[in-house]
């Protein structure tokens, strides 16, 4: 009997993606650890808070996506966690703890879609116990027009509008694993 896939086998979003332009968006999280991984306070063991994201500009972008996603998921698709859009173009950083509202005053106008859990906006990292460290990919998405959809857009129809209006893509990459018991 052969073991069962460890993970997904599909490409995560920006893998979908090609943009506009050459150049990358550089995302960092300023709390995630020197060897990758994401603070407790973050995970759907803990707190399940949203962490604070940096990204650097680009040109001519109006708005912004976020999506993170988890391949390692012992499913068939990678496992949605976040999908934000419609961050104004001027912003460049997102703060730790954002609601999970579907529309969010701060950043002003911003769009949260539903996460695999069923939730608006950040579900944090709960991998199976046992089931080894997973990676979180954060993708960001600098966008030439806003994306008039709603938060119950799934995230393959987010992704048909992110093809259509990337100008620059860029991601960073963040580990967790199950607590072990004590």
């Amino acid at each position: 009997m052969s073991e069962p896939e460890r993970h997904s086998g599909e490409s995560i979003t920006i893998m979908r993606v090609d943009p506009i332009y050459d150049t990358g968006v550089l995302v960092t999280c300023p709390v995630q650890e020197a060897d990758g991984r994401l603070p407790d306070r973050h995970s759907a063991y803990h707190d399940n808070i949203s962490p604070p994201l940096n990204w650097s500009s680009v040109p001519d972008v109006k708005a912004w996506a976020i999506v993170v996603e988890d391949p390692d998921a012992p499913r068939e698709e990678p496992f949605v966690h976040w999908m934000l859009w419609n961050i104004r173009g001027e912003v460049q950083a997102i703060p730790e703890g954002l609601g999970n509202d579907p529309k969010l005053i701060s950043p002003q106008g911003a769009i949260q879609g539903k996460n695999d859990m069923g939730g608006y906006g950040w579900f944090g990292p709960r991998p199976p116990a046992g089931h080894g460290v997973h990676r979180y990919y954060f993708q960001v998405f600098a966008l030439n027009d806003w994306i008039e959809m709603g938060p119950d857009t799934p995230l393959n129809e987010l992704l048909n509008a992110l093809k259509a209006r990337t100008l620059a893509k860029g991601e960073m990459m963040a580990t967790y694993e199950a607590p072990t018991e004590q």
